[in-house]
């Protein structure tokens, strides 16, 4: 079973084109090559991508003799020769990943859940807590009232409207998606139906 406590971003780790990763999704694609100094993903762990989650089933060092005809088909390519052509223009060891779906992100299930008991509020506040308790100050209940109050806004207009840097705040709403309680979108953001209820219940 994947180690799913081992998740990782996509975007970061991999850089898979969303049309690869459907093709993953419907079982066309079952392995990814890679260049890199340092692997960046391990056998038993998974990644959140935009379709959904990604197992890693295998990860192993390999050369470009050691990949065949049918390793090229396997991972998108209609030959041998155009996987190497776009493994070649890139730097690092060469890594076969064996991958398969790893079916929804179960942030998604999370962020609809707005069913909340005394104790699972009081979960999550706590988990707010720890998060402000372990930046250089409070954040959280800020942040989400700013999402509340500006859904679909551009991230460098709320920053520029609190006086924060963009990436630090871009890292603190990720926070808060793995939480369940807020939605990305293109522009912005806003709260998830279990954010607004945490949101309601912290009364701010």
């Amino acid at each position: 079973m994947p180690d799913h406590a081992a998740v990782g971003s996509l975007d970061v780790l991999m850089l898979i084109r969303r049309a690869a990763l459907d093709r993953i999704v419907s079982g066309e694609i079952d392995l990814v090559f890679r260049r890199w100094k340092q692997p960046t993903v391990k056998t038993g762990g998974s990644l959140r991508t935009a379709a959904g989650m990604l197992d890693i089933v295998g990860v192993e060092r390999t050369s470009r003799s050691a990949i065949t005809a049918a390793d090229a088909h396997r991972a998108g390519y209609a030959t041998k020769a155009a996987l190497l052509a776009f493994l070649d223009g890139r730097e690092g060891d060469l890594y076969r990943i064996e991958v398969r779906p790893g079916g929804t992100d179960p942030r998604i299930a999370l962020r609809e859940n707005d069913e909340l008991s005394p104790a699972d509020l009081d979960a999550v506040v706590a988990r707010l807590d720890r998060l402000d308790a372990g930046s250089i100050g409070p954040w959280t209940r800020a942040t989400l009232r700013l999402l509340a109050d500006h859904p679909h806004v551009r991230a460098q207009d709320l920053v520029d409207s609190i006086g924060r840097d963009k990436p630090s705040f871009k890292n603190d709403v990720r926070k808060l998606k793995a939480l369940g309680l807020t939605i990305s979108h293109s522009p912005g953001y806003e709260l998830s139906p279990r954010g607004r209820r945490v949101l309601d219940h912290l009364g701010v």
